[in-house]
């Protein structure tokens, strides 16, 4: 019947019915070609009974990740149902007993844009279709994680790589899936967590010299904590520079400063004196400044010193231990003498510019990641989350941090 033949099926049968036997034979003599007869209620096609509920319906918004997504059907069984992203990924889902009904089994990210799409079948075998479109829910309370390195740094062997997150994270295993840590060359890198706003990773050995690392992080839409999501996608990607590996003796004084295995220099020292013993164990440089102030306050030794400008300072510790330079004391006090109250000090000059003494010379040889192991002292080890104190866990205690079996 040309152009008239695209009424819809739907109101096919209901529209014939109220037509005059005029306007019939008209609509036949228009068809051309035919009988001369009008079409019986017995030749329109066929409607399924089967009729599809979507939900939520087609433009909705502010769809919730959980609990806010199905299909039903009434008067048929469901033979096909996607669920799919503004990327074309598919959300997985499951059928309940006897198809009448669908529900996805993954979880939907929020600030997205779905389509749900949905086949039914009748008892005659006629199919029916229903399409919607909708976005899913902008999260009020999210979370972000601070990293360490920064991207394109170039940092020591004994770096690790460090996330300190803004809120306290309770679904662990599903943050830690969405970070990851490659290596090339390829080494194996694990991530242990410190409490539930910290995770760290690295290798099981000191990283390879020239090794270059990425750290990827995958955050937007995981959720971290019940009802606060992620908000980061974004790439990360440093280099290990050379190998330098520092002893600081307490017993004898002494800084020993090995690059590549083969000594550099032997400086003197003055550690943690009698009551403020220096930590034992392995700490790596996080921050280095060229001049800082220092205030006994901040590490809770009351009003016992404020120094506005120490000159080459290296953080080791979370808690205050640096490298530094000394220029209050004697040059005679280094390399006899334990005076300091934990700190790992070298003779210096003030204003932080000269390269001629022990503390500028370090300074001058040193990189944030380089590592620096106190040995021979009465402090007791550093903490494994006391700043990158992670290297005194053996790789066993190490991986049994992980989230992630």
């Amino acid at each position: 019947m040309g152009q008239g033949n695209r009424v819809r099926r739907s109101g096919l049968r209901g529209a014939a019915v109220g037509l005059s036997a005029g306007l019939l034979a008209l609509l036949t003599a228009c068809g051309g070609g035919g009988s001369g007869q009008a079409p019986s209620a017995d030749s329109a096609p066929a409607v399924s009974a089967a009729v599809v509920t979507l939900t939520p319906g087609d433009g909705a918004a502010q769809v919730p990740a959980q609990g806010g997504v199905g299909v039903a059907v009434a008067s048929g069984t469901l033979t096909q149902v996607r669920l799919r992203d503004d990327r074309g990924d598919e959300v997985p889902g499951a059928f309940a007993a006897g198809a009448a009904s669908w529900k996805p089994t993954g979880k939907l990210l929020p600030e997205t844009r779905y389509t749900l799409d949905a086949i039914a079948a009748d008892s005659h075998g006629l199919q029916a279709a229903k399409h919607a479109v909708f976005t899913t829910f902008v999260p009020t309370n999210t979370f972000i994680g601070f990293y360490s390195p920064e991207n394109g740094s170039t940092v020591g062997v004994g770096m690790e790589v460090s996330l300190r997150f803004n809120r306290s994270i309770t679904d662990r295993a599903a943050v830690q899936r969405a970070v990851t840590v490659t290596a090339s060359p390829s080494v194996p890198v694990a991530g242990h967590w410190f409490g539930d706003r910290r995770l760290d990773f690295r290798p099981q050995n000191y990283w390879r010299p020239g090794t270059e690392v990425v750290l990827a992080l995958n955050l937007k839409g995981v959720e971290g904590a019940p009802g606060v999501y992620g908000t980061q996608s974004k790439k990360v990607a440093f280099t290990i520079g050379r190998a330098q590996i520092s002893t600081a003796d307490t017993a004898a004084d002494t800084l020993t400063v090995r690059r590549g295995g083969e000594l550099l220099r032997t400086l003197p020292i003055s550690a943690g004196g009698p009551g403020h013993a220096s930590y034992d164990g392995i700490m790596v440089i996080s921050e280095m400044y060229q001049v800082t102030r220092m205030n006994s306050q901040s590490v809770g030794l009351g009003s016992e010193y404020d120094i506005p400008a120490v000159p080459h300072a290296m953080r080791l510790t979370d808690s205050g231990t640096f490298v530094h330079g000394v220029y209050w004391r004697p040059a005679s006090v280094f390399g006899s003498q334990n005076t300091s109250h934990g700190c790992i000090g070298l003779h210096d000059v003030k204003g932080g510019t000269s390269d001629d003494t022990p503390a500028g010379w370090l300074y001058d040889h040193s990189m944030i990641g380089d590592v620096v192991q106190v040995t021979g002292s009465a402090g007791g080890q550093v903490a494994p989350d006391n700043g990158m104190g992670g290297w005194n866990l053996s790789w066993s205690q190490w991986t049994a941090g992980s989230a992630v079996r």
